[in-house]
């Protein structure tokens, strides 16, 4: 069943006022004021402002005299939607195939097929939150079964995630404002008016009079979040994206139907891209169908690609997946991520190589939602940080491991604290307890000082390490260090921990 992800930016306009200008301090509250001839109000407030009182809505001149150091800017919503557009470009290329801008201050994205690809329905909520948080940006995230409940629920909580089980959007909404209904502002105050509060006391009402006096927009919107009656979403594009479609007169569902079509796309699809010198990383398949309804599937390439056989692969050993329901009326192919890619002269010889190339390997896991990285060294003697993880076909990096004592096959993410018995301040420990077991040490070579990097972190100035490769009675190996040089407490707290172990 498709699921959607409402992505609700609250303090979006504040957010591209302080990018637009970054001179402005980061502990300046900011309002932004809107006009309508010589009415003046507030349209949006900073965490700042609205710790000290302020709220949307209120006039300019009482939020001046709420807040005297309050630093006023002028609405400027061309600007507010530019920079939506920006963060939902960003959001189509990393998310899913299918993403919309949900004005005013919102996105709104399909995510069938793609939260595999996250890890889950939660892990993905929760990385979309931390990088809208490690940009510097406010956002609450929700899914639910349709657009209308995501958007709501999106709106509605105070914390940044927040997932409505399939088949609860009732009890999800239902206590919810009438103002997240998507109603116009005239018709919501006239519900007031009217004594309704509540979603779920303007669902029970019978649906005749309030037809009769609002028109049809109320019910519409009831069925479109009760997930009653659909409400695709149209994805966003930008104008150099290449695209091909097929419109069918009559709609199709077979596999084999779909594929011979798909092939064909693909073809149209890869010549548009030799015309521009351009190979695809990232290509969508949208499948449009008779109900209104879209389901997409995304195939990616470590490396630019253009081969119509392969592209063509990726997208059939998937097609299994579409549900084309009452039939499919649309396909449409989209280069959604395109590099430069240049044609390649082989010389011709009598016997053939061996390929090597494990491209086609790396694009198969991919697809399948695994995770394909490869390591890459990093100048620097601080254990963790002399390693980082590269895209599995990236460039060969030119810098090399310079190490003259061995180094573990396998790195802890964070050392274990351990406790050890020794000499201070060169003797290795006789013993060390690792997770609650005692071991005994038999052989150890050390120690390898590892000095603190004082131009990365301040507090590294007089920071060391001291590193022992230990073995233990039962023949295991293990890396670990002491926090200082066992003499002068600034250089550490002579603790020790368990970094890495030896196969």
């Amino acid at each position: 069943m498709p699921r959607v992800v409402s992505i609700y930016l609250p303090d979006l306009s504040t957010d591209r006022v302080r990018r637009d200008d970054p001179s402005i301090p980061a502990e300046q509250a900011i309002a932004v004021i809107a006009k309508s001839g010589s009415k003046r109000w507030v349209s949006a407030v900073d965490p700042a402002a609205r710790a000290a009182g302020l709220k949307v809505g209120i006039p300019a001149a009482k939020a001046q005299a709420i807040f005297r150091g309050l630093l006023m800017i002028d609405a400027d919503p061309v600007a507010d939607l530019a920079a939506l557009e920006r963060i939902t470009f960003w959001a189509l290329g990393n998310y899913s195939p299918i993403v919309a801008v949900d004005e005013p201050s919102g996105i709104v994205m399909d995510t069938e097929g793609a939260d595999h690809l996250q890890g889950g329905e939660q892990l993905m909520l929760t990385g979309i939150a931390n990088r809208f948080r490690s940009k510097k940006l406010a956002a609450r995230v929700a899914i639910a079964d349709t657009w209308g409940a995501a958007h709501a629920c999106a709106r509605a909580i105070q914390r940044e995630t927040v997932i409505v089980p399939i088949g609860e959007t009732v009890r999800a909404v239902e206590n919810l404002p009438l103002s997240l209904l998507r109603l116009p502002t005239k018709i919501v105050d006239d519900l007031h008016t009217l004594g309704f509060k509540s979603i779920g006391e303007l669902s029970a009402t019978p649906r005749a009079p309030l037809a009769l006096r609002f028109g049809p927009e109320i019910g519409r919107r009831i069925d479109q979040m009760f997930g009653r009656v659909s409400e695709p979403i149209s994805p966003i594009r930008t104008p150099d994206v290449i695209e091909v479609s097929r419109t069918f007169a009559e709609p199709i569902g077979s596999a084999e139907t779909i594929n011979k079509y798909v092939g064909r796309l693909v073809e149209q699809l890869v010549i548009e891209l030799q015309k521009r010198g351009l190979g695809v990383r990232r290509t969508d398949l949208i499948i449009e169908k008779v109900d209104g309804t879209r389901q997409a599937i995304r195939a990616g390439t470590a490396k630019p690609a253009r081969d119509v056989a392969w592209l063509t692969k990726l997208f059939r050993d998937r097609t299994e997946k579409i549900d084309p329901g009452f039939g499919i009326e649309k396909l449409t192919v989209s280069a959604v991520m395109t590099q430069p890619l240049q044609e390649e002269q082989r010389s011709s010889e009598l016997t053939t190589d061996q390929d090597d190339d494990i491209t086609p390997l790396i694009d198969i896991y991919g697809n399948r939602g695994q995770r394909v990285y490869r390591f890459a060294p990093v100048a620097s003697d601080v254990p963790e940080r002399s390693v980082a993880r590269i895209a599995a076909a990236a460039p060969d990096v030119q810098a090399i491991w310079v190490h003259q004592w061995r180094r573990p096959i396998r790195l802890l993410t964070y050392p274990d604290q351990i406790e050890a018995i020794a000499l201070l301040p060169d003797h290795p420990p006789a013993s060390i307890t690792w997770r609650g077991k005692r071991r005994k040490v038999k052989r150890a070579d050390g120690p390898e000082r590892i000095f603190g990097e004082w131009w990365t972190r301040d507090s590294e100035l007089n920071a060391i390490r001291d590193y022992f490769v230990v073995e233990d009675e039962d023949g295991e190996r293990f890396w670990i260090f002491r926090l200082g040089d066992g003499v002068d407490p600034n250089t550490g707290s002579h603790q020790w921990f368990l970094h890495g172990i030896f196969g």
